[in-house]
């Protein structure tokens, strides 16, 4: 039972920590860069999906 507990309340906190991390930064959106940066996802050197560049890995996503 106790663990039950202990487990409820840490996803309850999970939760809690993200809905503020959305509700505190600006516009409500998560920042990152493009997934096509991973070697593992882009093996070939493909252009960036989501912003259409070419990137090289660790290179931030120009697309506002």
């Amino acid at each position: 039972m106790t663990e039950t507990i202990i487990a409820i309340v840490l996803v309850g906190f999970f939760f809690l920590a993200l809905s503020l991390r959305i509700i505190l930064i600006k516009d409500g959106e998560f920042k990152g860069t493009c997934a096509s940066q991973n070697p593992f996802l882009n093996t070939e050197g493909k252009e960036c999906g989501y912003c259409g560049k070419v990137v090289s890995p660790g290179a931030d996503c120009k697309k506002a």
